[in-house]
């Protein structure tokens, strides 16, 4: 039974390759000719010839081979950089409102009802901070890019993105509908990992999910945006320093992408062998923008709900932060024995233990990468900038001053902490929503740990390759 089995499929693969196109292809042609034709009898289109114009119009540019991942990447560009330039001044007004007047309100508020220094420390520096930090600079970044992102959906343009990459996915071993699950993971990589439904192979969905991770979900922006524009940025013309710091941002997203597409074929000829499906996609029709229902929904049904989940975890992440911060062994504090025991590991990725002790404090919620930082770097220099254990949040000036005079940080530690922020293992709810999407140990383990090797591997060779070529101090 079995050789009768290996007999029909050798026949099969024989038939196969003898046609010049994929059978499955042909008969879905067959049958878009004959609906077309029947539509053509049926309806009236005298009044769509200049639309269908316009249409074809922007195909030619946007689905073109020679110009349609430019122009997506120009597009792409010209968002980050709206969302860079335009989230300054209302994150600054939230910080102003939320982390300093607020923190002091209730402050004197514990101290009227005379709170004991600990618990006002726990909540308030700890607690309330965290949350204050993850709203002011979550906030606006997702209020202007969630916006533009699902305009560019309603507009008909995303169905043309995975219609470029649809032939690179195929390449990749991967399925088209890929890339439609990493334009979701730009967003949140647990909504990208949940719209690998789509895919109906097992196989292929299995390797979308495993490489959502490689697109830069919304608790990542922050550390990208602020270490681009605070450490290159600052060092291009000030007419320039914006569209510098987006450039920078665009590279990390398109390296994102490369990433995916090596991963992805990776897995597709090893763990994961298998001949790709095809899969049909109807481009629709451009449609005009629908602005306040645009608005809505992207401030309803993306950018609260991914701020509510990122609270929910900053709350506890923040409580942690400052009891590590303040409970002391051997007159240390055991964020300082922790960083300690990090320290060789990170210099020689070209960090420090600061940065991936933050790193596991910030696994329930990227956002707060920063703030942990800032935090530890000035409580590891004792500086009187800041309370012992307090989340606290500076402007770019002076973040970069703290960072360079009082973390030793250099451009080659800004450069391999935007390449770790985009490769490190997904955050804790990502995590869990690939177990719960595949029930498997191994798959979820993969998905953790695949991601935090190749941050490793990646800024090992960055850090080595700078130092050989003396790019960087050794």
């Amino acid at each position: 039974m079995s050789g009768s089995a290996d007999h029909l499929l050798s026949l099969a693969e024989a038939e196969r390759a003898r046609l010049r196109t994929p059978l499955h292809d042909q008969l879905v042609e067959r049958l878009y000719e004959e609906a077309g034709r029947i539509a053509a009898r049926a309806l009236d289109r005298s009044g769509e010839a200049r639309r269908f114009q316009f249409d074809l119009l922007l195909d030619r540019i946007l689905t073109s081979r020679i110009l349609g991942l430019p122009a997506m990447a120009a597009l792409f560009g010209g968002a980050f950089w709206l969302t860079i330039a335009g989230a300054n001044i209302p994150s600054a007004l939230l910080t102003s409102l939320l982390v300093d007047h607020g923190a002091a309100l209730l402050h004197r508020a514990a101290d009227a009802v005379h709170a004991p220094a600990w618990l006002q420390g726990l909540g308030i520096d700890g607690v309330y901070l965290a949350v204050a930090w993850v709203v002011s600079v979550m906030l606006p970044p997702m209020a202007i890019f969630f916006p533009i992102f699902t305009l560019l959906e309603d507009f008909g343009y995303l169905p043309r993105v995975a219609f470029n990459l649809d032939r690179t996915f195929r390449w990749a071993g991967a399925h088209g509908k890929q890339s439609l699950t990493m334009m979701m993971g730009y967003g949140c990589n647990a909504a990208g990992v949940v719209a690998a439904r789509i895919i109906d192979s097992p196989r292929e969905r299995l390797i979308a999910i495993l490489t959502n991770n490689f697109s830069i979900c919304n608790g990542r922006w922050p550390t990208l945006i602020l270490i681009s524009t605070i450490f290159v940025g600052a060092s291009a013309p000030p007419a320039a320093a914006s569209l510098a710091a987006a450039l920078t941002v665009v590279t990390v997203a398109v390296l994102g992408i490369v990433v995916t597409l090596l991963v992805s074929a990776f897995l597709s000829r090893t763990l994961l062998r298998g001949t790709p499906s095809v899969f049909s996609l109807e481009l629709p029709p451009y449609r005009p923008p629908r602005v306040w229902q645009t608005i809505y929904t992207s401030v309803i049904d993306r950018t609260l709900i991914v701020l509510w989940r990122a609270v929910q975890m900053a709350a506890p992440a923040g409580a942690v932060i400052w009891l590590i911060s303040n409970v002391e062994v051997a007159h240390r504090s055991l964020a300082h024995w922790m960083a300690l025991g990090l320290d060789p590991i990170g210099a020689l990725i070209g960090l420090n233990g600061i940065i991936l002790l933050a790193y596991v404090v910030a696994i329930p919620a990227n956002e707060i990468v920063i703030p942990t930082i800032l935090m530890l770097t000035l409580n590891a220099a004792r500086s009187k900038l800041a309370q012992k254990g307090v989340m606290l949040e500076l402007d770019d000036t002076a973040t970069r001053h703290v960072l360079i005079h009082y973390g030793g940080w250099t451009l080659l530690t800004g450069v391999n902490l935007m390449l770790f922020s985009l490769l490190h293992n997904p955050c804790s709810t990502t995590i869990m929503t690939i177990w719960r999407e595949t029930r498997s140990r191994k798959w979820t383990w993969l998905a953790t740990l695949l991601p935090l090797a190749l941050g490793f591997g990646v800024c090992f060779l960055t850090a080595t390759a700078a130092r050989t070529f003396g790019w960087a101090p050794r």
